[in-house]
């Protein structure tokens, strides 16, 4: 199956609409995240803090968790925009955690413009030694049998 075009403006406003939804009463901090998947179809998340600052949720998984709900499928691009509660649009990349989630639910050639970004990079230049399950069973599996 060929992959529809990715339009980036699309993502980008789904993204600036999911960010409007975020809870950030901490931070001031407002994270959208929206990504096309294989399929066509487009998913978003958005970042949820909560008052024991660990357990916050970032856009990224709220994302995540949303393509696996709507029918799962593999991530092809991803936005992300980042807004301060004066409504200006701030710059910044996924986390790394998020980063490890989006590769798991993209593989190496997912493509992530993070906010203030205008030109995509694949999740492994953010990520470049990403743990990869599969690979590392692989690789054990090999070297077993040799």
């Amino acid at each position: 199956m060929s992959e529809p075009a990715i339009d980036w403006e699309k993502l980008r406003e789904a993204a600036i609409a999911a960010s409007r939804k975020a809870y950030a009463p901490y931070s001031k901090f407002f994270v959208g995240a929206a990504a096309q998947v294989d399929d066509g179809r487009v998913v978003s998340g958005c970042n949820v803090e909560n008052g024991s600052y660990g357990l916050t949720l970032c856009a990224e998984c709220g994302l995540v968790s949303a393509l696996h709900l709507s029918g799962g499928g593999r991530l092809v691009a991803v936005v992300t925009v980042a807004f301060s509660d004066d409504g200006v649009e701030r710059p910044g990349q996924p986390c790394g955690r998020c980063r490890q989630v989006l590769y798991e639910a993209g593989g190496p050639e997912l493509l992530v413009n993070g906010a203030g970004g205008r030109t995509p990079l694949r999740i492994t230049e953010l990520l470049p030694h990403a743990w990869d399950l599969n690979e590392a069973r692989s690789t054990q599996q090999n070297n077993a049998e040799a």
